[in-house]
């Protein structure tokens, strides 16, 4: 099936920043709809829900790429045009909630790709999910970088009166053209900020990942303090700094188009991240500026890298993989 660009809903999403190739969407059924995350993992959830596989925002960065390998195709092109689509997600979700051996945990969505992303506007699957997850009066939670939330905003204030539902957006810059570059399928981070403020306004009290933050690109101490101060004007509850990790796959697809677009950065890059990971003393001084403009926005009191109003953020926030 191929995306129809003069349906209504590509207006939720504002401009696009580029013309994306024909995107062809592969319907699937699947065989289990909650995901346990596997293995010892550093995260606030166990259970995860991805209703499309690929992503159509085409993030240059995106840790997910590789997952499409896992398909046979590859983690370039296809992973951004060729979107797998589970059709059946949402009769699924409602016979494993139904489930007695199911405990009722959270379920985060958009761990994988982005549950807003433009399939949604054509599958209603991420709006299907929410109605179950809150009749069942489950908790979850949601992130995302897409505009598109808002569509949904109405269901989201009927499911937090019934149980925890967190929303969150990924913006990683507050520069709209170094956005359009990086994630030109993405609603621009203007954007993202004034859905922050309409979450926010609705009392869903949004948090925001800055995510990820870009050695040479967006990790300017001045850069991130505005960025932080931008997203607590939005009336973000917390803001949590996710610095750029380049696994295998994901490295490779970076680091070309470094070599591409940003070649003076390219060196660089293959020095500093002879691992995933960017050298801690780097990642310190990232949170530390954040933490800056969080205690100087609660009054001088030193606060962690997480919490609007002060308060030390709990998880550790740096290796935290986003969409």
């Amino acid at each position: 099936m191929r995306w129809d660009r003069d349906d209504g809903q590509m207006a939720l999403f504002g401009a696009e920043h580029r013309q994306l190739p024909d995107t062809e969407y592969m319907p699937v059924n699947a065989r289990r709809i909650i995901n346990t995350v596997p293995g010892p993992q550093r995260l606030p959830f166990r259970y995860t829900i991805n209703a499309y596989r690929g992503c159509r925002h085409a993030c240059v960065y995106c840790f997910a790429r590789p997952t499409h390998e896992f398909l046979g195709l590859n983690l370039g092109e296809d992973f951004e045009r060729r979107i797998v689509v589970k059709v059946n997600a949402v009769e699924k979700l409602r016979a494993e909630l139904a489930d007695p051996a199911w405990e009722g945990e959270l379920i985060a969505m958009g761990t994988n790709t982005d549950p807003y992303q433009p399939a949604e506007g054509r599958y209603h699957l991420t709006e299907g999910l929410i109605r179950e997850l809150s009749e069942a009066r489950n908790p979850f939670s949601i992130l995302t970088k897409s505009t598109m939330i808002l569509r949904d905003l109405d269901l989201l204030v009927e499911a937090s009166g019934r149980t925890r539902a967190g929303v969150s957006l990924s913006i990683g810059t507050i520069d709209d053209d170094l956005a359009r570059r990086t994630e030109p399928g993405a609603a621009p981070p203007s954007s993202r900020l004034q859905a922050v403020a309409k979450l926010a306004e609705a009392g869903l009290a949004p948090s925001v990942l800055l995510a990820p933050i870009l050695p040479g690109l967006s990790d300017d101490s001045q850069q991130l303090r505005s960025l932080t101060r931008a997203c607590l004007d939005a009336g973000a509850r917390s803001v949590t700094p996710i610095v750029l990790h380049l696994r295998p796959g994901v490295r490779e697809h970076y680091l070309g188009w470094l070599d591409e677009h940003e070649p003076q950065l390219a060196g660089q890059h293959r020095q500093a991240y002879s691992g995933a990971y960017l050298p801690r003393r780097e990642q310190d001084r990232i949170t530390e500026a954040v933490r800056a403009e969080v205690s100087a926005r609660a009054g001088g009191c030193r606060g962690g890298s997480g919490s609007a109003d002060g308060g030390r953020s709990r998880s550790r926030p740096r290796t935290r993989p986003v969409p």
